[in-house]
């Protein structure tokens, strides 16, 4: 029993990690803050995970009732948010994030807004991490194995929330060029994971519509 509960927390770890993947968001964050402080900056962090991690959870324990009950089928999802990547992308791509100016005045909003969209939600908490964590919940038969879940998902958003929080150093080391050059990367990695989602969730649709 012990051995299975750790295999089903290391699924859960290592599947969150890799479909979340906080390097992948850090050149997001880093450019969409650029303009504010580090105590703007670590809220912005704390709200992001914090916003996931129970999107996550409740998406985790209810997100198959609310999918059927709004008629919304998971490969749906996984278009809309490979949609949302790929612009995010080419914004990325052509270097378009790093030109957000925020007024003094406009922090506070600012900072609630991108903590929400779209670094919580589709960043972090993107249709890959919602519908692993709705069928690993499935796929738990025990109360400890849930228990299990959760907090492999709390420890996932914990190693977000750290590599978020040091990504301002790596800004230091690599300078504005490096900067940039490592967001055009990311950029094109981006666009290339938005091409797997929106592929994935339209060829069971076509293949549903065919037969």
């Amino acid at each position: 029993m012990t051995n299975e509960l750790f295999n089903f927390g290391l699924l859960g770890f290592t599947s969150f990690f890799t479909l979340i993947n906080p390097l992948g968001t850090m050149p997001i964050f880093l450019t969409m803050t650029s303009e504010l402080d580090a105590e703007h900056k670590n809220k912005t962090i704390r709200k992001a995970t914090v916003v996931s991690a129970f999107t996550i959870i409740a998406f985790a324990f209810s997100g198959q009732l609310l999918f059927n009950f709004f008629g919304i089928s998971v490969n749906s999802f996984r278009i809309v948010g490979g949609v949302v990547f790929f612009i995010m992308g080419m914004d990325m791509l052509q270097a378009r994030l790093n030109k957000v100016k925020v007024k003094s005045s406009e922090v506070k909003a600012y900072v609630d807004d991108i903590s929400i969209t779209p670094l919580a939600i589709p960043m972090i908490c993107g249709p890959g991490a919602i519908t692993n964590g709705i069928i690993l919940m499935e796929q738990a038969d025990s109360i400890a194995e849930k228990g299990v879940l959760v907090l492999s998902i709390l420890l996932v958003m914990l190693l977000t929330f750290i590599i978020l929080h040091s990504s301002s150093r790596l800004v230091k080391f690599m300078g504005e060029t490096g900067n940039n050059v490592m967001m055009r990367l990311m950029g094109l990695i981006v666009m290339v994971i938005a091409v797997e989602f929106f592929i994935g969730g339209l060829k069971p649709i076509i293949a549903n519509l065919l037969q």
